[in-house]
């Protein structure tokens, strides 16, 4: 929820609105009271807003990132977005759900992290989930919600103050 709550914070009550756009484990860290925090904002984008407000403007500076978590409308050219930055959380909460990377040998041909938990739900999914990660409710419930954010095409994505409400 930390991290959740993060996202929440700087797409929503910053102004600009920052787009993190590198959202992955090695830039969530840990305090001693195990609250985590987002770091390394070196490919943060400002989302600023003109006085119209259906135009919306980043940074124009190329986007980078960790390939396994970023968002695949990127891919395509796509802008930075606040649903880019829910994708990457998405696929954060399933690498914890699973105990897998995305970047994990077994998934290829067409196989990734997304496709391996959708395909076990809901009958298979304590066959998957890692196995420090119980009572089954709670693991249905996570898996079924990550799922949702971190949508396989481009565009489908939502974003983080629908998943909090």
């Amino acid at each position: 929820m930390d991290v959740a709550s993060a996202l929440s914070y700087l797409h929503n009550h910053c102004e600009p609105k920052i787009i993190h756009c590198d959202l992955k484990p090695s830039n969530i860290l840990l305090d001693n009271e195990m609250i985590a925090h987002v770091s390394d904002f070196g490919l943060a984008r400002l989302l600023t807003t003109t006085n119209d407000s259906s135009q919306k403007h980043t940074s124009t500076i190329e986007l980078k990132g960790s390939i396994s978590y970023t968002a695949p409308e990127y891919g395509i050219g796509g802008e930075a977005s606040a649903e880019g930055d829910v994708y990457s959380f998405g696929f954060l909460v399933l690498e914890m759900f699973t105990g897998r990377r995305p970047t994990n040998d077994m998934f290829r041909d067409g196989l990734n992290l997304h496709n391996f938990v959708k395909i076990a739900l809901p009958t298979r999914l304590v066959q998957i989930v890692d196995p420090l990660l119980l009572p089954r409710e709670a693991i249905e419930m996570g898996a079924a919600t990550t799922t949702i954010m971190a949508k396989e095409e481009a565009g489908d994505n939502v974003t983080m103050p629908m998943k909090l409400k």
